[in-house]
């Protein structure tokens, strides 16, 4: 078994907790279903947000709505590059998978143009 990482990542409306939420478990969600994810494959997940995002930490939504007790995460803030992507959230989960594995990387929403 070897680990590989999935990116994801989607823009935001508002910096709002309750807005930050839903698209955290919108992009999780869809992230676990493209890439057929059990939480117990997860070795650990990276989240950074742009800095115009600060009202919650990524992490406490996946640890308390996906049940991602036992999966260590961190949370970042996103290199302010100038013209760079605003509102962003970006995910790196890294999972134990078999070598075949093939990720399918997901960009949401404003975020499609970042490499999708």
């Amino acid at each position: 078994m070897i680990t590989k990482g999935i990116r994801g990542a989607i823009t935001v409306e508002a910096n709002s907790e309750e807005v930050l939420k839903s698209a955290t478990l919108e992009l999780l969600s869809k992230m676990i279903e493209e890439n057929n994810i059990k939480t117990e494959n997860i070795s650990h997940a990276i989240f950074t947000v742009t800095k115009d995002l600060n009202t919650a930490f990524p992490a406490k939504f996946a640890r308390l709505e996906l049940g991602w007790d036992n999966v260590a995460m961190m949370c970042f803030h996103e290199l302010d590059v100038p013209n760079s992507l605003k509102m962003c959230l970006r995910v790196l989960i890294v999972v134990n998978c078999d070598k075949n594995f093939q990720p399918k990387f997901v960009y949401l929403k404003g975020a499609e143009n970042l490499r999708g």
